[in-house]
């Protein structure tokens, strides 16, 4: 369950990394409230994975997970760019997660 809610957790952090975007320097309000509540959702859900789970795997995992997401869906909402360079390092983040799960308990 623990490992559930991490990624939960990381989707959120994905969420409010792409909505400060969409805040512009936080002077439009409802992209901020969306912002803010994703990053406090983000952060306590974190907080319970890591009642079970290692923090040094959870925050790794985190913040992994929120990386990727936001890298890859920065390619896809903003036409930034994806070289094959850029979406090599984002697997090699992937794959880092992956291991961390798997040797993990």
């Amino acid at each position: 369950m623990a490992w559930t809610i991490l990624l939960v957790a990381a989707l959120f952090e994905t969420a409010w990394a792409i909505g400060l975007k969409y805040t512009v320097g936080f002077t439009r309000v409802w992209p901020s409230v969306w912002t803010l509540i994703a990053l406090l959702a983000s952060v306590l859900l974190l907080s319970l994975a890591a009642r079970t789970l290692p923090i040094g795997t959870a925050y790794a995992v985190w913040t992994g997970v929120g990386a990727a997401g936001t890298a890859l869906l920065g390619i896809l909402l903003f036409q930034e760019p994806a070289t094959a360079a850029r979406l090599v390092c984002i697997g090699l983040i992937l794959a880092g997660v992956a291991g961390l799960k798997i040797v993990s308990p």
